[in-house]
């Protein structure tokens, strides 16, 4: 017994289709019966040559049309309920044909020349661009990201991750790049002003120093001047040079005022010529990623770095939640930043466009057999009525016009043939 399909509801969007099948369905059984009244209503006009080409025409449409419906019927159900061998063929054949259409559609139509040619007119960069310079999408999106880094970061074991940290950080730090970050984080640093901070806290960390030790020093000195100089002269003068050298030394540091000194003015200069180096000199740019290399993988180093791995991460996980929080705040920049480069920059949008398509066309391999074995999965759990029908409403009107054509043409044909055999071998008797 065949599912019967379930009634449409009154949202259904298939209720278009289905009344376009009735309404083919309708005028093909309606020509098939006038053709059957045809043929009956030949038998009733006089006898002769004109009688016989109707009734021989009429006959080959009933024949024609009849032959047409059996075969369209038979692709979806038992042609008057009877279990004819090799008909409802559709519902017999349900997970075979799930499973070609499946790698038709994988194989077919989602090709590597397909997907280049659909991704070749679609501007991918420049819709990014569109959505992260819109601050009512972006914000959403950027809230989105935070709320999910909790689960991102819950699901990283934190050894692993610590162990993951240790390997990366010395090959990020000490690659080609590394000095150019350097370099650019430099420049940044002089452009805001923010070097002479920089100074000011060597600076009160010397002075500092030199106060904590001054003891020390001046012992230091005193030696030195009577290992240079003899005991004698250690004596006299040893202890009043360490006081003096330390004395002009402070005054020196005192005297250290924001604009109005050459030791600042070369500690500027010094950076500049560093930036000049690190920007123009590889060999340069290469000692300095050997030694950030080799200080990031210094224990002392990466013991630090992994407790500041520790203290980010319970941070970004309590500020995660917050849709006011700096995690949000700084994912919503971080966006429109995105946008705002790819509006301006046609290369990054190329560089964006030809990365996508290079990592979809390599995806495809494996997404065609997922995409097959999915349609596959789809069809296979639909039941009978369900891919019947869906089937039928999308080629069944289509399929009515193959029984109104077969009856039309098995007409025409029909008196056209028994013209020509009648013309050959004369009129045979019935």
């Amino acid at each position: 017994m065949q599912d019967s399909p379930p009634p449409p509801s009154p949202l259904d969007p298939d209720d278009a289709l289905r009344r376009g099948l009735r309404r083919h369905r309708t005028a093909a059984n309606g020509l098939l019966a006038g053709m059957g009244g045809l043929l009956l209503g030949s038998y009733a006009l006089p006898p002769g040559y004109g009688t016989d080409l109707l009734q021989a025409a009429a006959k080959a449409g009933v024949v024609g049309g009849i032959a047409d419906w059996f075969a369209v019927t038979a692709l979806f159900r038992h042609p008057l309920g009877l279990p004819i061998p090799h008909t409802a063929i559709i519902p017999m054949q349900k997970e075979r044909l799930g499973a070609g259409l499946g790698r038709f559609v994988a194989n077919h139509v989602f090709t590597e020349a397909e997907v280049s040619r659909v991704l070749s007119k679609v501007d991918l960069a420049r819709v990014l661009g569109d959505f992260f310079s819109d601050p009512e999408a972006v914000q959403p999106a950027a809230a989105a990201l935070a709320n999910s880094l909790p689960r991102i970061l819950a699901s990283l074991e934190d050894g692993r991750a610590r162990r993951l940290l240790a390997r990366l950080l010395p090959r990020l730090a000490g690659g080609p790049g590394a000095a150019r970050v350097l370099a650019r984080a430099l420049t940044a640093l002089i452009e805001g002003g923010r070097h002479q901070e920089v100074f000011d806290l060597a600076v009160g960390q010397l002075k500092a120093v030199l106060a904590a030790k001054e003891d020390q020093l001046q012992a230091a000195i005193a030696a030195r001047v009577r290992a240079e100089g003899g005991a004698l002269v250690g004596w006299f003068a040893g202890a009043g040079i360490a006081r003096r050298v330390l004395s002009a030394l402070n005054a020196e540091l005192d005297r250290v005022q924001p604009g109005d000194s050459d030791l600042r003015a070369a500690f500027e200069a010094w950076i500049r010529a560093e930036i000049h180096r690190l920007e123009t000199d590889p060999e340069r740019a290469a000692a300095v990623g050997r030694a950030l290399r080799e200080a990031v993988s210094h224990p002392a180093v990466a013991g630090w770095l992994m407790d500041i791995w520790g203290r980010l991460r319970t941070a970004l996980e309590a500020d995660a939640t917050n849709p006011n929080g700096r995690t949000v705040q700084a994912l919503q920049s971080a966006l429109a930043n995105i946008g705002t480069m790819l509006e301006g920059d046609e290369a990054a949008r190329l560089r964006l466009n030809r990365g996508a398509e290079r990592a979809l066309i390599a995806l495809l391999p494996r997404a065609r057999s997922q995409l097959s074995e999915f349609i596959a999965g789809v069809v296979r759990n639909w039941d009978t009525a369900t891919v019947t029908e869906k089937i039928e409403l999308r080629v069944g009107k289509d399929l009515q016009y193959v029984r109104m054509n077969g009856t039309l043409v098995g007409f025409l044909v029909g008196g056209v043939l028994y013209a020509v055999l009648t013309a050959v071998f004369g009129r045979v008797a019935g």
